[in-house]
């Protein structure tokens, strides 16, 4: 995703909500016109700013551990035949679960604080990173294993010079939507029960009807994930670029 067609993006989506709101002429505290979501933005920046860092702080605690998780686990599957015969459908079987469904219980757990909002996001995105990086891992290319077995290599040996690097790009698929995935989760989080964040900045302006605030959090938290987004897939390049190197 590059600058200019985010840019363009951006430009195109502001366009059809003004027009939007010239068509329906809907009075501003139903649908605030761009500029008085950016007015209330400024007004209001420090304490988005201050709620917007603590969204972030759980986002990118939650893809961390999310990832780290979510990598020693397909990791484990592809190494034991064993743990992938009970672990993969007990994996599939908590996707039937509505990890939104979780959120109050979490609360519940882990409290009103950032730590059931970290906990949520990483629920919310340590199945796409261990499904697309254990995916990647069992592609392996048969005649790889054919020669390591005739070199007498281990399987850790195998794993570590081969599969690993091999399984990357799919390790970056995983990334790029976990990096969609986890700015979910933590709002989620927030809006079930938490005293800061974008999610309970969110719900405070709407119960006061202040919309154009609601709009103006939303949008930041919408900037956030694109750059995370971006982020997450530069890595992503980089660990499929260094896959090609390793082959």
């Amino acid at each position: 995703m590059k600058g200019r067609d985010i840019l363009l993006a951006v430009l195109v989506g502001l366009g059809l909500w003004q027009a939007l709101v010239l068509i329906t002429d809907a009075p501003h505290f139903i649908l605030p016109s761009p500029w008085r979501v950016a007015q209330a933005a400024f007004k209001s920046r420090a304490i988005i700013a201050e709620n917007a860092l603590v969204t972030a702080t759980e986002v990118l605690l939650g893809l961390l551990i999310g990832t780290v998780l979510g990598v020693a686990t397909a990791i484990q599957l592809a190494l034991s035949k064993t743990a992938e015969r009970i672990m993969l459908p007990m994996l599939v079987f908590t996707q039937a679960v509505p990890v939104f469904a979780l959120a109050p219980m979490l609360t519940l757990w882990f409290g009103y604080g950032m730590g059931s909002k970290i906990v949520m996001a990483v629920l919310i995105i340590y199945f796409p990173v261990t499904s697309a990086f254990h995916d990647g891992l069992t592609r392996t290319d048969k005649g790889y294993r054919d020669l390591s077995v005739s070199m007498g290599a281990g399987k850790l040996n195998f794993m570590r010079h081969v599969q690993i690097p091999n399984a990357l790009p799919s390790l970056g698929t995983g990334l790029r939507l976990a990096a969609v995935y986890a700015p979910i989760g933590a709002v989620i989080g927030e809006w079930v029960g938490a005293s800061k964040g974008l999610g309970y900045l969110m719900l405070l302006a709407n119960g006061r009807a202040k919309i154009d605030l609601m709009f103006a959090s939303l949008i930041v938290l919408a900037c956030l994930t694109v750059i995370l987004h971006v982020v997450v897939g530069k890595l992503a390049t980089r660990l499929s670029r260094y896959a090609e190197g390793a082959q």
